[in-house]
């Protein structure tokens, strides 16, 4: 692989040991939002067993992000091949699970996000993924997903979060769009370019690409 390409070739992924946190949603999201903005091309990797965002990606008519389904165990070998095929990201999607499995594919990341409900099951669930992450020496940072506007549950959630890591600032909020989106293979960013979720995506996707440019420059300069 040439060195180049591997200076700009970057991995997110998407962890969280509680089911229905949205990492699909978020994975999806993030990949079209970083080709809206010119950080393509991007593809997408399912390596949840459900296989939902490869679900989603069947029903889309879009040509990008691309989707290349693949095993945890296949993860390594694939992002090498995606590498030097030219791909620019690739947003992993994983089970809501913590093994041995999960523990590698986080440590092929350049940023873990672990998106979180501000409910205290939610909350309670961060610690080992927490653990995992940190034990991989991977930044990452918190996604608050499913908000309910001005709520004070919100305020707290991102409080107890910051006490562990940083918390992204874009709140994704629960609207309906962001299902309705899902079902027919298209992103708020795309239905409702100029609506409050498609903000919300787009300003999650440019702290996502800064604090990657930022971690970049530290591993250089450290």
């Amino acid at each position: 692989m040439a060195e180049s390409t591997k200076a700009r070739f970057r991995v997110i992924v998407l962890a969280s040991q509680k089911g229905g946190a949205g990492k699909t949603t978020l994975a999806a999201h993030l990949a079209v939002a970083a080709e809206a903005a010119g950080a393509g091309p991007a593809v997408l990797i399912d390596t949840d067993p459900q296989g939902s965002l490869s679900a989603w990606w069947n029903v889309r008519q879009a040509d990008t992000p691309a989707l290349a389904p693949a095993t945890v165990a296949e993860l390594p070998k694939k992002l090498g091949e995606l590498a030097q095929a030219g791909f620019a990201l690739a947003v992993v999607d994983t089970p809501p699970a913590i093994t041995e499995a999960i523990r590698a594919v986080v440590g092929a990341a350049d940023m873990v996000l672990i998106p979180t409900r501000p409910s205290p099951h939610d909350l309670r669930a961060v610690g080992s993924t927490v653990e995992l992450v940190s034990q991989a020496g991977k930044p990452f940072a918190f996604v608050v997903t499913q908000a309910k506007p001005n709520t004070r549950l919100t305020v707290q959630a991102v409080t107890a979060l910051s006490a562990h890591g940083v918390v992204c600032p874009a709140i994704v909020h629960d609207r309906v769009d962001f299902a309705a989106s899902m079902i027919d293979g298209r992103t708020v960013i795309e239905t409702e370019a100029k609506g409050k979720s498609a903000a919300e995506m787009a300003e999650l996707w440019a702290f996502v690409q800064t604090r990657m440019t930022e971690s970049t420059k530290t591993r250089k300069t450290g």
